[in-house]
């Protein structure tokens, strides 16, 4: 693919809330190119979490156009979009979305499954995986037998498994304690920096945001701000909205 991972041109998406017509965003036009490093910040009901859905092509927007890969969503049928999602994106949630009967190995490998990968190379491919993220001591572990800190691991070696263009991360280090968030986030910087892949997340922390190179402020739906500075900028970071 060559191009923007994903572009947003003057996207809008509107809900319908017991009758009311809510209006998320409002108009947003955002490029994300590989090896992008960015922190998507604002305040409670501001957009960003609506707006992240749209770049993981979770949801599609009510105006305007979204491209994955260069491919208009509004062309692709729910098939379509959902291979080629599964193509592209890499997803991180803050609740580590895992299996819970499931060992860590195989958690790893359910976006292999979806592709119909074959066993023996969704096994390579996610021990793989897990050793790139300083798990390979776990393959076999369910979650319950892993700290919070190697779960949302785990999650981040699923989410890289396919080769992802993109790996959105949402509040990826809300359920950990400050030393396995630190942990979290050096390992994010490290993948973004050594494999080109772009890493956007959507959190409230400014401490978390001052580590990405660009930060989008949203507000009422819309882009207030696009700050694309030095990495770790406090000062522009600082007063992000928490």
């Amino acid at each position: 693919m060559t191009g923007p991972a994903v572009e947003a041109r003057d996207v809008s998406r509107s809900y319908r809330l017991d009758g009311v017509s809510v209006h998320a965003l409002r108009g947003v036009t955002l490029r994300i190119d590989q090896g992008d490093y960015l922190a998507i910040v604002g305040p409670s009901g501001s957009g960003k979490s609506t707006l992240m859905h749209l770049l993981g092509c979770l949801d599609r927007p009510s105006a305007g156009s979204l491209l994955l890969g260069g491919r208009d969503v509004a062309a692709l049928t729910d098939g379509e979009l959902a291979q080629l999602r599964n193509q592209t994106i890499g997803f991180v949630f803050q609740s580590f979305q895992l299996l819970s009967r499931t060992s860590a190995l195989d958690n790893v490998a359910l976006p292999l499954v979806y592709r119909g990968v074959r066993r023996a190379e969704r096994r390579a491919r996610s021990a793989a995986a897990l050793a790139a993220v300083g798990l390979a001591h776990r393959l076999g572990h369910r979650p319950s037998q892993l700290s919070g800190g190697e779960q949302q691991r785990v999650a981040i070696a699923r989410a890289l498994v396919g080769d992802p263009r993109v790996l959105l991360a949402d509040e990826p280090t809300g359920n950990l304690d400050s030393q396995s968030g630190a942990d979290v986030m050096d390992l994010l910087g490290r993948l973004n920096s050594e494999r080109g892949v772009a890493v956007v997340l959507v959190t409230h922390d400014p401490s978390i945001a001052a580590r990405a190179r660009r930060r989008i402020h949203v507000r009422d739906g819309l882009i207030e701000r696009d700050d694309a500075d030095t990495p770790g900028d406090a000062t522009s970071a600082a007063d992000a909205p928490a």
